[in-house]
C-alpha cells in the first residue's frame, strides 16, 4: 500500500471495512473495532487520520503503535495476527496502517465487565454480537452441512416471511410458542443451512428469508 493510497481510503471515508482515528487515546476501545473487522469481513485501521478523512498524520507515530500493539496482544481472544505499516508525513508526523484480515479464528472477543464480548461490523460502526450471531460466526467457519427436520416450527417461521419483511428472536418465540433456546436455536440453523440471512442490528438482529430459497423446503 502507499501513501496515495491511504489518502483515497481516507477520503472515501469509514465503512464496512475501514475505521480510522486521529490518536489512539483509548486503546481499550479501539481494539473493538479491530475485533469487529476481524469477525466480519476484514479491512483497515488507520492511526493519524481526522474524523473528516483528512490524513494530517500524528506526532511521535511509534508510540501510537506501541499503545496499540500492547492493547491487541493483551486484550483480544484469541490472539489476532494482523498487518501492520507505518508512512512517515514529515520528520514529525506519521500515520499508522492496521490490515486486519477476516479471521479463520472468529468470533474473537474482548472482557468487558468480567464478561466476553464479540463485536462485528455494521456498515460504518461495530456492533456487540447477540448470542446468536457469535453462533453463527463460530460455526460458519467449520463450512458444515447443516441438516434439519421442516416440521411445525419451521413452518410458522417462513409463513410468518411471506407476510412481513423480518422477524426476531422474540416475535418468533411469540409467534411459535417456543423458549428462548429452542428459537435460537433454530434461527441459527436455518442461518447457516441459507435458508435465512441475519442482519445485525444494536437492539435486536432481524431474520429474512432468502429469496432464492423455497418458502417450504421438505428437508435440507
Amino acid at each position: 500500500m502507499t501513501l496515495q493510497e491511504v489518502g483515497k481510503m481516507a477520503r472515501e471515508g469509514e465503512g464496512l471495512h475501514v475505521e480510522f482515528k486521529k490518536k489512539a487515546t483509548y486503546p481499550e476501545k479501539i481494539v473493538k473495532e479491530i475485533v469487529a473487522l476481524a469477525n466480519t469481513d476484514g479491512g483497515y485501521l488507520l492511526i493519524g487520520v481526522d474524523d473528516d478523512g483528512t490524513v494530517s498524520g500524528q506526532r511521535f507515530i511509534d508510540e501510537e503503535v506501541y499503545v496499540m500493539d500492547k492493547a491487541i496482544e493483551e486484550l483480544i481472544f484469541p490472539p489476532l495476527k494482523l498487518d501492520k505499516e507505518i508512512f512517515t508525513l514529515n520528520p514529525k508526523k506519521g500515520v499508522a496502517v492496521y490490515k486486519i484480515h477476516k479471521s479463520d479464528r472468529r468470533p474473537h472477543f474482548i472482557y468487558e465487565d468480567k464478561k466476553k464480548k464479540a463485536f462485528i461490523r455494521v456498515r460504518d460502526r461495530s456492533i456487540q454480537a447477540s448470542k446468536e450471531m457469535w453462533e453463527i460466526l463460530k460455526r460458519q467457519k467449520r463450512e458444515e452441512n447443516i441438516i434439519f427436520k421442516y416440521g411445525r416450527k419451521e413452518e410458522i417461521l417462513m409463513k410468518a416471511l411471506e407476510s412481513r419483511t423480518y422477524i426476531t428472536l422474540k416475535e418468533f418465540m411469540q409467534l411459535a410458542k417456543l423458549p428462548v433456546y429452542i428459537a435460537s436455536r433454530t434461527l441459527v440453523r436455518l442461518v447457516l443451512a441459507n435458508v435465512l440471512d441475519v442482519i445485525p442490528q444494536e437492539s435486536e438482529d432481524k431474520f429474512v428469508a432468502k429469496t432464492h430459497q423455497k418458502l417450504h423446503p421438505p428437508l435440507l
